[in-house]
């Protein structure tokens, strides 16, 4: 019996170590891109785990975001093959635990997870029959880290132009503009809401004003919840701070995993502004605002 616990756990462990070993993970790719495994080549996928001895080998006009084993991450654009060994070889050490946002974002957007979001019948249906979606959360996940936002909405069911308006607390005006766009940057540092601790967001079709959006709050973390995320954000995301498509990407998953679900709706938009073209991104944030209920 001794002997049979032994085996079963030095199997565990070689499991586990297995399971482990891996150069990259596959966060993003486009384009027609493959991997040599020994010495067949097959396509890339997202997800995949490659080793040291595996090969890249990246098409024309193509895109492959990866993080390493230890936290870096990594783009790739340039047509060509790429020895992942060389890769390992080329990249900066990382202080940060970004891979544990590697594995939530993978988790999250994995085939079983949609699966399980599909089938799913507990959604409260709140019977809000309102023409504009504003795309944010309710208002227990309000609250916002930075001091800037981008809010978009569904305008499907209303034709713009669109009118927006913002107000404190108190219901009072503090600005009303119109945009043609169904998205605006909002920057809390506008002298109109810069002391405002919190403001209500409406948009409404100036055409008709009946067909108007609910009205959803945005709301600054208290001081002390400021600085820890902060100390926490410089501590898991050191390697991510360049600005690029696949670091906008995995904050995304940092404030999403923290309930900043306003943060992380901002940080999938800049990772497809910056790589429009690269669907990762943009599956990444329907998957998001679907699990989030922002999206039916």
């Amino acid at each position: 019996m001794k002997t049979q616990k032994l085996t079963l756990l030095f199997a565990l462990v070689a499991s586990f170590a297995s399971a482990q070993d891996y150069a990259f993970k596959v966060l993003a790719t486009k384009g027609a891109n493959e991997v040599k495994s020994g010495t067949d080549w097959v396509p890339l996928k997202t997800g995949a785990s490659l080793r040291a001895n595996d090969e890249l080998k990246i098409s024309e006009n193509a895109y492959v975001g990866l993080v390493h084993s230890k936290g870096t991450p990594l783009e790739l654009k340039k047509a060509g093959n790429y020895p992942v060994k060389k890769l390992e070889d080329e990249i900066k050490p990382s202080t940060g635990v970004l891979n544990k946002y590697t594995d939530f974002i993978l988790s999250s957007n994995s085939a079983e997870n949609k699966k399980d979001r599909l089938s799913a019948t507990g959604a409260v249906d709140r019977g809000e029959n309102y023409a504009i979606k504003l795309l944010l959360p309710e208002n227990q996940y309000s609250g916002i880290f930075n001091n800037t936002a981008i809010i978009t909405w569904d305008g499907s069911k209303a034709s713009g132009p669109y009118v927006v308006t913002l107000k404190n607390m108190f219901d009072d005006e503090l600005v009303k503009f119109d945009t043609p766009e169904t998205s605006f940057k909002i920057d809390l540092n506008d002298p109109h809401y810069a002391k405002e601790n919190a403001i209500l967001v409406e948009v409404y079709s100036k055409a008709d004003p009946k067909q108007i959006s609910k009205q959803h709050l945005i709301k600054r973390l208290a001081p002390a919840e400021q600085a820890t995320v902060k100390k926490k954000l410089e501590a898991d995301m050191s390697s991510a701070t360049e600005q690029t498509a696949l670091n906008k990407y995995l904050m995304a998953g940092f404030y999403e995993e923290n309930k900043l679900l306003i943060d992380a709706l901002s940080a999938y938009k800049e990772a497809i502004q910056l790589a429009p073209d690269v669907p990762t991104y943009q599956d990444g944030l329907d998957e998001f605002l679907l699990r989030n209920n922002m999206k039916k």
